[in-house]
């Protein structure tokens, strides 16, 4: 008995054993823990209430203590409990904190405002996000901090230009949320991006008054510049130089935007890490060479440490520059923190400084836990560390000759950040670049050793008037990345469809992904389980049989060729998000070819498993709802129901608001109805 006793402590104090032995090596863990506690918050169907809130402050308290005057060997544990309850009130602080007013209503009036970034809608149409928003007969303690708008038609008689307040007729609205449950969910975004309506105009836009002293002048420095590097380098080429050295990208035509993100290129378009890591270095480098070939100066200063603390310089302009976007915001700390490892001479670029820069920003901005370009971007950046650190006795074990060390690296460097990001990127965008490693291939060199450092030459040059050479390089190089993207792009076969995966894929990939790069030796296999997981999961995946439009104006069934859409024409970016997220590169026109339902005027008639089902649209689709009860199990009504007959399954544009967009499955044992606001979140509208 005593022997069985001692075996079952053994047992127990095994793992308890392990941790404290990996004591020093746990360090990137803590924004796994950190981040599961902000994840947990976000998946909750409603707020949690005050009781809730002090009772995790209450239990993080608690766990502190025990991890200042308790065994050990309870440390790791009680660490990593203490980071889940700290993420989850970081959440939820957060969401407090960025609270503004939203839009309650549908507005169609006079809006006038300042303007503070310009950009392009997925359309092209020119959008302008504006503070100081003024609305008639709409009390300032209800009017939206800021609105975004985009202009429809032509404008000849402005140039937008931050600073500028102006003045147009619009139509706002709140931000709508997802056209799916568990889908994008923009009207989340916008809370946290303080974005209390969004709009468009089709009305001229009239300028009130010019931008005065120092208002508004790191936008209006943004422009001139991009104004200048498109004078010096017309058409496409210019705009993508421009998009690359200021953030903005509004003068960049739809067909590069569309071919860069069909060749996996649009990530040298983003301000993120890989350009900010390309500029940061070219000066690291340039400064320190600089004070190489001075020798009495390289013989007593730290030209090292100097170089770096000129190159943190660089990169808190070039944030500014860029309009510090959450992209570049995480840039910028990653940069941070490895140029403040070499002033204080430690590794600069390790699992550890990478997980202190994602520590920073879930505390920071915990909702850009859910940005595709966050989970991408350290995902790349996690699994080049440790792919080169497993790499690292064969590179620099002399079995590489040097003079391929460079292709070695770029080709691997590519490879490992390809497979990292793919998951993330296939799951978010429901696409795969099948061409997408060979375009990275032929122009991530060109980015770093052309574009780059002629656009930060073509900075230095540009108080001398000697800016137009390094910018005509800078050009070439942005045409030959158009002229890759292009034609990798427009290759059949360039883009496979991907469906879009559960809520559970992503969060074990992630798991075992910085499992295998985290770990050492065997161990690390043990990583490759949760990933396998979760490729089984995603091949499985079952998508809704009836998908509902949030307010009802469209239907999606699934059918033996795909799914098929209610209605050609109308509400047309939730017909082509549900089939993306199906896996389907089709168009709504030919989606609503399709066979599943039969059109009868108004009306549209379905099967749904064993269920007769009738779609009405249209005026005078309430008088139709009685005889369509009569007719069917599952009646949807694109309107607001002022009576609701009995004998059938009503769903109305009331009850959409209340639960936002639907799926059902039809089962054997019944429906299985999800909605997309299963509760009440401080970015849902209040009906």
């Amino acid at each position: 008995m005593a022997g069985r006793a001692q075996g079952l402590v053994r047992v127990v104090a095994w793992p308890f054993d392990r941790l404290t032995e990996a004591r020093g090596r746990l360090f990137p863990w803590v924004p796994v823990w950190l981040g599961t506690g902000t994840g947990l918050w976000f998946l909750r169907p409603d707020d949690p209430g005050g009781m809730v809130l002090v009772a995790v402050a209450a239990a993080v308290l608690a766990l502190a203590a025990v991890r200042l005057w308790g065994p050990e060997w309870l440390h790791p544990v009680v660490i990593a409990a203490a980071l889940l309850g700290a993420g989850f009130l970081a959440a939820d602080l957060r969401s407090r904190l960025v609270a503004a007013p939203v839009l309650s209503f549908r507005y169609y009036g006079p809006v006038q405002g300042r303007i503070v970034d310009i950009d392009r809608s997925q359309t092209d149409a020119l959008r302008l996000t504006l503070d100081q928003v003024v609305l008639a007969d709409v009390p300032p303690a209800r009017t939206p901090l800021r609105v975004r708008l985009s202009l429809h038609g032509d404008w000849p008689w402005l140039d937008p230009a931050p600073g500028q307040t102006v003045q147009m007729t619009a139509h706002l609205a709140a931000a709508e949320g997802p056209v799916a449950p568990g889908g994008f969910d923009f009207r989340r975004v916008a809370w946290f991006q303080g974005l209390g309506a969004v709009g468009y105009t089709r009305h001229p836009v009239l300028l009130v008054a010019e931008p005065t002293g120092a208002e508004q002048w790191v936008n209006r420095t943004r422009t001139a510049l991009a104004r200048g590097i498109t004078s010096h380098v017309p058409g496409d080429p210019g705009a993508f130089a421009a998009g690359v050295m200021t953030g903005d990208r509004s003068g960049l035509s739809l067909e590069a935007v569309s071919a860069l993100r069909d060749s996996s290129l649009a990530h040298l378009l983003a301000i993120s890490g890989m350009n900010m890591a390309f500029l940061v270095g070219f000066v690291f480098a340039l400064v320190r060479t600089g004070i190489a070939l001075v020798p009495p100066l390289a013989l007593r200063v730290n030209a090292k440490k100097i170089a770096a603390v000129l190159s943190f310089g660089v990169a808190w302009f070039y944030l500014l520059l860029s309009g510090a976007n959450v992209a570049t915001e995480r840039a910028f700390i990653m940069v941070c923190v490895m140029l403040g490892g070499v002033v204080l001479d430690r590794r600069a670029i390790s699992l550890r400084s990478v997980a202190l820069a994602a520590v920073v920003l879930l505390v920071l901005r915990p909702e850009s836990l859910l940005d595709p370009g966050f989970q991408m971007s350290f995902a790349a950046t996690t699994a080049l560390i440790a792919g080169f650190r497993i790499a690292e006795p064969l590179l620099l074990g002399g079995r590489v000759p040097g003079w391929v060390m460079p292709a070695v690296t770029l080709v691997l460097s590519s490879a490992v950040a390809g497979v990292a990001t793919a998951p993330f990127g296939a799951a978010h965008f429901n696409r795969f670049a099948d061409f997408g490693f060979v375009a990275n291939l032929l122009t991530v060199p060109v980015m770093g050793a052309v574009v780059m450092p002629a656009g930060a030459v073509a900075a230095l040059a540009a108080p001398l008037d000697l800016e137009d050479l390094p910018l005509r390089i800078m050009g070439l190089g942005c045409e030959w990345i158009l002229f890759v993207a292009g034609k990798v792009a427009e290759r059949e076969g360039a883009v496979t469809a991907i469906i879009a995966p559960g809520p559970w894929v992503l969060p074990l990939i992630s798991v075992g992904g910085i499992w295998i790069c985290a770990c050492l030796g065997r161990w690390r296999l043990i990583g490759f389980l949760p990933v396998a997981v979760a490729i089984g999961i995603w091949s499985q995946e079952r998508r809704p049989d009836l998908l509902i439009a949030p307010d009802a104006a469209i239907l999606g069934l699934d059918s033996a060729e795909g799914r098929a859409i209610s209605h050609p024409k109308g509400a047309g970016f939730v017909a082509q998000s549900w089939l993306e997220d199906d896996g389907d590169l089709a168009d709504q026109r030919t989606a609503a070819d399709r066979p599943g339902f039969r059109a009868e005027g108004r009306l549209h008639r379905f099967q749904l498993g064993q269920l007769t089902g009738i779609h009405l649209k249209g005026k005078g689709a309430e008088a139709e709802v009685s005889r369509a009860c009569a007719e069917a199990a599952l009646v949807i009504v694109a309107a607001r129901l002022t009576q609701r007959p009995q004998g059938c399954l009503l769903i109305d544009q009331a009850d959409l608001a209340r639960s936002g967009a639907m799926a059902i499955w039809a089962n054997p044992d019944g429906l299985r109805v999800e909605v997309a606001y299963p509760g009440h979140r401080r970015w849902h509208p209040d009906q």
